[in-house]
């Protein structure tokens, strides 16, 4: 082969690597976006699901006459003030549930989670919100959020923050 022909041949090689190089970086590009999508998708369905479970405490908040329509969550509760008050705690548990969710998902940038826990470390300490998160009535968590909660009160409990 002449010289030019090598050179040519060369030129195919090379541009065929090119193209197959920059097809393989679309595919993992797009998958990279796909998963990115599943996972807004994730946090969206769980903020949902949170928002309407919220819903439903907001009512029994306006209306403590409807948390007696389950018994088992008003054992202790005697008065429609300390209802509120359980419920209004559980509303602001569910708002930082959908935070703590949603920086664990990588849609939160750290910044705005710390401004969170920071916060929920100073409401962990009212006496109607140690009231609630002792308290054994059902409460609908993520599992890993509650055993997060949890640790958070007693580590302010075994500092002596909270009584």
């Amino acid at each position: 082969m002449p010289p030019s022909d090598t050179i040519l041949e060369w030129l195919k090689v090379a541009l065929q690597f090119i193209t197959s190089t920059i097809f393989a970086f679309g595919l993992v590009y797009t998958g990279l976006q796909f998963r990115h999508w599943r996972r807004a998708a994730y946090v969206s369905n769980f903020t949902k699901l949170v928002e309407l479970q919220m819903q439903l405490r907001r009512m029994r908040v306006e209306d403590p006459s409807l948390a007696r329509v389950y018994k088992h969550d008003v054992v202790d509760l005697q008065t429609d003030q300390e209802i509120r008050e359980h419920f209004m705690n559980l509303m602001q548990l569910s708002i930082f549930e959908i935070v703590w969710f949603s920086h664990r998902m990588r849609q939160l940038p750290d910044d705005y989670y710390k401004s969170w826990v920071d916060r929920m470390k100073i409401i962990e300490q009212e006496e109607s919100f140690q009231k609630m998160i002792d308290d054994k009535k059902m409460k609908i968590l993520h599992d890993e959020f509650q055993r997060y909660v949890r640790d958070m009160t007693a580590q302010a409990v075994a500092a002596g923050k909270v009584t």
